[in-house]
Parts: C-alpha cells; sequence; structure tokens
C-alpha cells in the first residue's frame, strides 16, 4: 500500500453485515472482519457502521414515531452493529475499542476525540457508534465528522456498486461511471450517494471520499492503493467520467 492513506474512515452500511436470514449474521460479520484486517494493513482504521439492517429511523419517522424518537432507536442500533464487529475484529487479531456518542457504560466507551487518536496511533481500531449522538443526522454525516475529527485522509464508502454513477447502474444499464468526481458536482447533481451534510463537511475541511465496491475480490484494497478502476474519488479536481 502506499503512503497516501495513513489513516482512513471506513464507513460500512449496516446491510454489509446482514443476510436473507439474519439481520446481524455471525457469520458474515467475521467475513468482513477478515476483510478489513486483510485489505488495511499498514493503515490507521477507524469505522463507523450503518444501522439499516436493523432499524431505520426515518421511514419509521413516516409511519407515526416521532423523528427524535426513531433516530435515537436507530443510533442504539448502530452500538449493536459495533459490538458484533469489534467482537469480529478482535476474533481476527485487530485490537479494537468502540466509542460511542450516546452514553452506554459498561459496553462502550464515550466518544473522545484525543483518545481515539491515541488508539488508531496505538494500532488499534476505533469503532465509532451512536451516530452523532442527535437525531435527524446520518451515519454518512457521522462518518465525515469523526473523519474531520481524527484527522483522516480520506473517508472510504463502501457500497455494492464500483463507485458513483451518472444514474443507477441497476436500473439503467448504459449509466457511466464517474473515475473522479468534483464535491460541488457531488452536491448540485444530488446523486445520493451521500448526504449534502456529509459531502459538504469533507469538502470544507478537504477530506477526500472514495466510493468503491467492497464486494469486489480486494476492492478496498485496491481503493486504498489509488486504483480507480472500480471506484470513485470525491473531491478538489475536476470532474472525470471512466474513459469506458
Amino acid at each position: 500500500m502506499n503512503g497516501v492513506y495513513k489513516r482512513i474512515l471506513l464507513k460500512l452500511s449496516g446491510e454489509t453485515l446482514r443476510t436473507q436470514a439474519q439481520s446481524l449474521d455471525p457469520e458474515t460479520v467475521m467475513d468482513v472482519a477478515r476483510q478489513i484486517r486483510d485489505d488495511t494493513a499498514g493503515a490507521q482504521v477507524a469505522l463507523v457502521i450503518g444501522a439499516g439492517n436493523l432499524f431505520r429511523g426515518l421511514p419509521a419517522s413516516r409511519h407515526g414515531m416521532t423523528r427524535t424518537g426513531a433516530d435515537t432507536i436507530g443510533m442504539l442500533a448502530t452500538v449493536m452493529n459495533a459490538l458484533a464487529m469489534a467482537d469480529a475484529l478482535e476474533a481476527v487479531g485487530m485490537p479494537t475499542r468502540v466509542q460511542s456518542a450516546i452514553p452506554v457504560t459498561g459496553v462502550a466507551d464515550p466518544f473522545d476525540q484525543r483518545r481515539a487518536i491515541a488508539h488508531l496511533e496505538a494500532g488499534r481500531v476505533v469503532i465509532f457508534a451512536g451516530g452523532t449522538g442527535h437525531p435527524f443526522f446520518t451515519t454518512d454525516t457521522t462518518a465525515a465528522l469523526r473523519a474531520c475529527e481524527i484527522g483522516a485522509n480520506a473517508v472510504f464508502k463502501a457500497t455494492k456498486v464500483d463507485g458513483i454513477f451518472t444514474a443507477d447502474p441497476k436500473q439503467q444499464p448504459d449509466a457511466r461511471r464517474y473515475r473522479r468526481l468534483a464535491y460541488a458536482d457531488a452536491l448540485t447533481q444530488r446523486l445520493g450517494v451521500m448526504d449534502a451534510t456529509a459531502f459538504s463537511l469533507c469538502q470544507e475541511n478537504n477530506i477526500p471520499i472514495v466510493v468503491f465496491n467492497f464486494f469486489r475480490p480486494n476492492g478496498l484494497r485496491n481503493a486504498l492503493a489509488g486504483d480507480l478502476s472500480a471506484a470513485t474519488a470525491v473531491g478538489h479536481h475536476a470532474t472525470e467520467l471512466d474513459a469506458g
């Protein structure tokens, strides 16, 4: 791995941890842990994991729940995913700490920027759980915020497709992939990969976003090495479509 990405914030969706049979599948979690171990050697790694496999606050708020209550349940669900991933990472030989923005004494440490950085420098993975601790913010925004706070070199957003496209490639086969995408274009075109608040935070703090296919073999490893053949880099540069 080159020296470009010394410290990264890896954003995983909760869907990464589920199967059709189980919302939180232990074998799948172990597979993800092994992939993180194998693909991130040499980098300091922080994680934010969504909760879509367990609970989605926004849809629940559209069916009678208050947005504050629904989002709080969602934030607590991220703690469950974080604990499962921490256990798996420890099992594959990666020392891990969970820090939560919502107090869960005896289960996870409270969020502490300085301690998080110290853990990373000591070679531990840090998983940030509990969202931002406030409703109305997504885990994408949490990822961008924590990346800023720990001085990450980039946010790596894991998806099921090879980066960001001009349209949904599953619905429009002729959609073209962006190799590079300017922050401004990502915001104005509302491409939906991350929310506007997350994009804006990264833009203001000059943190690149790399959107890649987590399920492609060596997808994370290749993206870390700067290979954009199955990824899109969002940053302060001109937008560039894939030549293919």
